[in-house]
């Protein structure tokens, strides 16, 4: 069931105007969808307490990708998958601050890494990044995803991460226009949220979602830069979701489906995310430096997850998939 308007949204709102002011939020009336979009990502530096900075979490990410404590998800990739490869062309789409790129540009395996994405300010900074570090293998170009017409060249990988759910149509983006410029032997790679379009979680979910919330002490439920308590989610509502950014997880349950129809898989790793993303919202920055207590609360949280899943399939999913070309 959709939910159109929610108190989680008042809140959302009134937090954004604490942390970016009111020329943001107004920002959000713009008729054009793209000059919105581009507002929720074109910060230099973007303020927020979501799951992905602690390090805990992200760390409890590669553990469950890789099986190991230490490679990373790149190293990860680039050992197992690519280790006989060389001269790679990687074309990321929505590429972000290219952080997990950049990474990709250390290794001798690609020669050529293209990044794009709409958000001008952040691949600036990426491009600063890349040149202070010497890696000339790694481009970055402004592109609308909408106009992937535009690339005349073919690539041996195409990479998304925390991206593809920005897309529309994506039975067409994935079935038709990537398979047009990803080699025949090419390969697909995701790290990306595939549940509910618009967050528009069912009622089970967002149930479980408050039973871990009250896992964790008040202490710990103050939101950040706020005077609040976070007590209750009750789940994005879908005008907001349109209104902030036209693109977010727009076409999102679509992207399992579509990719199990148009591609084999060659390796395919959940890691969660159903419970954790919204019960962690706003109240993360606890959780950044950890002491015992803060440890033991991720610990139980982590757990109550992983016996979610047990029965449900995972929201955020590391991919690698070859196309099938018939």
């Amino acid at each position: 069931m959709k939910r159109l308007i929610t108190f989680d949204d008042f809140i959302e709102t009134y937090t954004k105007l604490n942390q970016r002011g009111l020329k943001f939020i107004t920002s959000k009336f713009n008729f054009n969808e793209i000059e919105r979009a581009k507002t929720a990502f074109n910060h230099s530096e973007i303020l927020a307490a979501n799951w992905w900075i602690i390090p805990k979490v992200t760390a409890r990410w590669q553990r469950l990708i890789t099986n190991t404590n230490h490679l990373s998800i790149e190293e990860f990739t680039v050992e197992r998958f690519l280790s006989n490869k060389h001269n790679l062309k990687m074309l990321s789409l929505g590429s972000g601050d290219c952080s997990s790129e950049l990474a990709f540009a250390t290794h001798s395996n690609f020669k050529d890494i293209l990044c794009t994405d709409i958000a001008d300010k952040r691949l600036n900074k990426a491009r600063a990044i890349a040149k202070n570090k010497g890696l000339n293998t790694i481009r970055f170009k402004i592109l609308d995803a909408n106009n992937l017409a535009s690339l005349k060249e073919t690539f041996d990988v195409i990479y998304f991460k925390a991206s593809l759910h920005h897309f529309k149509s994506i039975e067409h983006l994935l079935g038709t226009q990537l398979k047009q410029i990803l080699k025949p032997d090419g390969l697909l790679i995701i790290n990306e949220y595939v549940g509910p379009s618009r967050l528009q979680f069912p009622k089970p979910q967002i149930k479980a979602i408050n039973e871990a919330l009250q896992l964790i002490p008040k202490t710990y439920r103050k939101r950040y830069n706020l005077n609040l308590h976070k007590t209750k989610v009750y789940g994005p509502g879908l005008a907001r979701m349109v209104l902030a950014d036209p693109s977010e997880c727009i076409d999102s349950a679509s992207i399992m489906p579509a990719l199990h129809k148009h591609y084999s898989t060659v390796f395919e790793v959940g890691y969660g995310g159903n419970i954790l993303t919204l019960a962690l919202k706003d109240i993360a920055h606890h959780f950044v430096n950890l002491n015992d207590e803060k440890e033991a609360i991720l610990n139980t949280l982590f757990d109550y997850e992983a016996n979610y899943l047990k029965k449900h399939p995972s929201d955020h999913i590391f991919g690698i998939y070859k196309p099938n070309n018939k």
